[in-house]
């Protein structure tokens, strides 16, 4: 066999992803360093390199330490444990491997999730002298949560049992009442040793009794193809490829099912029809393409297609669906804020996502479920979800490309959870989002949302600003200018002045001193059901009466309450008068002007006083108040 033969057929085998799991001190990461030694894949100077490590900070006596080849930091080798994921590849005359070592820590199940979410197999491994524990149930129940079919259950450490088939055979028994319920399709028992070698790579003449396989020869031999779901076409376009105006191309990975060059196929959400006219790819064009391959599909017809768009078979389609019941894995350091409004990732596909409901916790050591209104890192529960925008998923047991998805922190845009879907949820089904307490808070007026939760998505504090002087200080035009601002800087407001208010709201009132209050009186409630949502009001209203100001302040809340006042004289506003109303008073065809026929009383305490005539600065002064105060900060 030349080596050009040679590399052909080694690109031909095909890829088992596997991981280990385990509690501490199993050997896990002995069994894989075990695996890689005596199916000769190792260095000469890797060799040397792991005899010297072993005499100087390795955990297995005169024994070559194998679990240094994996436990790789510092951290992990002072204290003989597994705390990152470490991943190996090795290769056989049969197979390429890539091996996943996880910890075996509770505080780890994150990570231990993270090298199970690829893997066609889980090797778990139990310490013969302890025998079936929480530990085991804790990883056995994840293996069967994020759907790995193939299971190795390996008794570990039979040389210090004396090699005893009745220890076994009882780890075995207890192994098989609680793998059972869970429906794992393939579990397979294997007594070995490690350190010794004993049935890792080749059978041990010291268990006669045991008439299986080696391990590494099940690893070789299992059949792990039909695993993949090649029944349901699901391509979830990645890219649009569009190098001229006569070629338009679909790229992506195939997540499901086969295509075929004259398929038929649908697009969702549009449910548009054509057929495939070509299937390209790098190497030339293909008759038809299978997971996972990464192919571009060109169609007969021009359709409006766009990442994040699918297609399937018009006779097979996924659950288009909003609401969804799921299995959820919390990865965060910080616990899920309640109301948070997250971003889901499924397949091609990115939009907003909230938790309606958490149906329950499950406790990963004893299975048990309990109630709780929050995640903290690690937990794992079934949950109730709502998209902003319909998600194409299939369920996670029948399809883990498409029943699968992460959160995302719109904040810190931190990867903080991990999703399996259950099935779809009508919205009949969907749970009320109101409990009790809740229906009292409603009942008496009280909203849902704490100020703090407001506080924190709009990272402001509920406010108003309210600016009052003569008519022509330029009240109106700071306002305007002023919201404008804030808005272009990711402030949630609103402006109220006395023209749009009195055009609708205040219609029926005229500017007597009675109607001017009840006017001002159902501008200050708006302001304050505003605030109370955390948005900031900026009101311009000439007020000129103290004692209503002082009305408006109480009514909204003084801690939410702002008054600024801009201080002109009355020949600067005349001059500034865009609508004449000055000379309409002047010459009596209008009443109640401040400043003419009615006092305007100057503020005694304005929270601040700013020249009207310096137009370039006052809007600066503004917002280094909103600053400085901590109403918006910047």
């Amino acid at each position: 066999m030349d080596i050009r033969e040679f590399l052909d057929q080694d690109q031909k085998k095909d890829l088992l992803r596997l991981l280990t799991a385990g509690s501490v001190d199993d050997g896990k990461s002995t069994l894989i360093g075990r695996l890689l030694f005596d199916s000769k894949k190792l260095y000469e100077d890797q060799l040397d390199a792991l005899k010297r490590d072993s005499k100087r900070e390795g955990h297995a006596g005169e024994e070559i330490d194998y679990a240094l080849l994996l436990d790789g930091l510092k951290a992990e080798r002072e204290q003989g444990i597994t705390i990152d994921v470490a991943y190996r590849y090795f290769s056989t005359s049969k197979r390429k491997f890539i091996i996943a070592d996880t910890p075996g820590h509770e505080q780890y199940t994150r990570n231990m999730v993270t090298g199970a979410s690829t893997a066609n197999l889980a090797i778990i491994l139990i310490d013969a002298r302890k025998g079936v524990i929480t530990q085991t149930k804790r990883h056995t129940y994840l293996v069967s949560l994020l759907g790995i079919k193939h299971v190795v259950l390996a008794v570990n450490k039979m040389d210090l049992m004396d090699y005893s088939q009745e220890v076994y055979d009882n780890i075995c028994r207890d192994y098989n009442n609680f793998v059972t319920p869970l429906g794992i399709p393939d579990v397979r028992f294997f007594p070995i040793s490690a350190l010794k070698g004993d049935n890792v790579v080749d059978l041990s003449d010291k268990m006669p009794w045991y008439h299986g396989k080696s391990v590494l020869e099940h690893l070789e031999k299992i059949h792990i193809a039909s695993d993949r779901n090649y029944s349901d076409l699901r391509f979830p376009v990645q890219y649009v490829v569009r190098p001229s105006l006569d070629y338009r191309g679909f790229s992506s990975q195939v997540a499901s099912g086969i295509i075929s060059k004259g398929d038929e196929v649908m697009v969702l959400p549009s449910r548009k029809k054509s057929f495939v006219k070509e299937i390209v790819t790098y190497d030339g064009n293909l008759d038809y393409a299978f997971p996972p391959q990464s192919v571009t599909i060109t169609l007969n017809d021009e359709i409006d297609i766009s990442r994040g768009d699918m297609l399937v078979h018009p006779n097979n389609l996924p659950k288009v669906e909003r609401h969804f019941e799921a299995m959820l894995v919390w990865m965060d350091e910080s616990p899920m804020k309640n109301g948070t409004q997250f971003l889901i990732k499924h397949t091609s596909q990115t939009t907003k996502a909230r938790i309606d409901k958490i149906q329950h916790l499950v406790d990963v050591n004893t299975l048990e479920k309990r109630n709780s209104d929050k995640f903290e890192l690690n937990e794992i529960g079934r949950v109730v979800i709502t998209t902003t925008k319909p998600l194409f998923f299939d369920a996670y047991k029948k399809n883990r490309q498409t029943g699968s998805f992460i959160f995302i922190d719109p904040v810190t845009h931190n990867t903080c959870a991990v999703g399996m879907i259950i099935d779809k949820l009508s919205s009949d089904d969907l749970p009320s989002r109101i409990i009790g307490v809740d229906k009292e808070k409603i009942t008496t007026g009280v909203g849902l949302i704490a100020k703090s939760e407001y506080e924190s998505v709009y990272q402001q504090k509920g406010a108003t600003i309210w600016l009052t002087g003569l008519h022509g200080s330029g009240k109106n035009e700071l306002a305007y200018t002023l919201q404008k601002s804030l808005f272009d800087m990711g402030a949630k407001v609103m402006l109220l002045d006395g023209k749009s208010v009195r055009a609708g709201l205040s219609k029926e009132l005229d500017y007597t001193p009675t109607d001017r209050a009840e006017h001002m009186r159902r501008v200050a409630h708006i302001c304050k059901l505003m605030n109370d949502q955390g948005i900031l009001v900026v009101c311009s209203f000439v007020s000129p009466d103290e004692s209503v100001r002082k009305q408006v302040a109480e009514i909204i809340g003084e801690d939410k309450f702002s008054l600024v006042y801009l201080d002109s004289d009355i020949d600067f506003c005349r001059d500034n008068d865009k609508y004449g109303l000055y000379e309409k008073a002047d010459e009596g065809a209008l009443k109640y002007l401040p400043g003419v026929d009615m006092e305007y009383q100057v503020p005694s305490k304005p929270s601040l006083k700013i020249d009207a005539i310096n137009r370039a600065k006052n809007l600066e002064l503004l917002i280094n108040y909103l600053n400085k105060n901590k109403i918006f900060p910047i």
